[in-house]
């Protein structure tokens, strides 16, 4: 299946590329959530006129990222948890718990978009994770696990 990506996927392609992709992930994910129409001659020809305005939503979305980004690294988190005496904590700490310290700190941030690249976190300490706001911004972000009094 080929379609026109109305907007930039990490792995796949830019703003207005035709690409062929399985005909699954395309009628699944990608037509039914906006991000890309079938390449038929219609279609294309619609994009072109489009295009424009388009970009201009993608160069603002991107914006809005990294002002969220720069916020992000203003933004100190301290989460408590239940720990042993050996710095070890009783279950973890995870992607809902991380993304729900930071909002309540005042940065909203998405479950989906906190990367824990080794899992969760199960230990005492400091901690610099990523958080992907954007395709192009990636956004660090230092975290504190503390134990709870």
């Amino acid at each position: 299946m080929e379609v026109i990506l109305l907007e930039k996927i990490a792995n796949l392609g830019n703003l207005g590329d035709k690409v062929s992709i399985k005909a699954g992930y395309g009628r699944n994910y990608l037509v039914p959530q906006g991000k890309a129409v079938p390449a038929t001659a219609t279609k294309i020809a619609e994009f072109e006129v489009r295009r424009a305005e388009l970009e201009k939503a993608a160069a603002q979305k991107l914006s809005a990222a990294s002002a969220r980004a720069d916020a992000l690294a203003k933004v100190k988190v301290v989460i408590t948890h239940k720990a042993g005496d050996e710095g070890r904590l009783f279950g973890s700490v995870g992607t809902h718990n991380i993304a729900e310290a930071f909002t309540q700190a005042g940065v909203a941030v998405e479950k989906h978009e906190v990367r824990l690249p080794h899992g969760a976190i199960r230990h005492i300490g400091e901690f610099e994770i990523d958080i992907s706001l954007h395709t192009d911004v990636i956004a660090k972000a230092t975290i504190t696990i503390a134990p709870e009094a």
